[in-house]
C-alpha cells in the first residue's frame, strides 16, 4: 500500500485511480482529484 500525499488515505496501487512521477518517485491516488491537485503544485506534496 501507498500513502496519498494528497489526502492522506491508503492507496493500493494495483487500483489506484492515478498517479504522477515526480523527482523519480511514483504517486499514487486514492481519485483523480488528488491526482489533480498534486499535478498542479507537486512541492507541496512531494516531501
Amino acid at each position: 500500500m501507498e500513502k496519498d500525499v494528497v489526502c492522506g488515505m491508503q492507496v493500493d496501487p494495483a487500483k489506484a485511480a492515478g498517479k504522477s512521477e515526480y523527482n523519480g518517485k511514483t504517486y499514487y491516488f486514492c481519485a483523480l482529484g488528488c491526482k489533480k491537485k498534486f499535478d498542479a503544485n507537486p512541492g507541496q506534496y512531494a516531501k
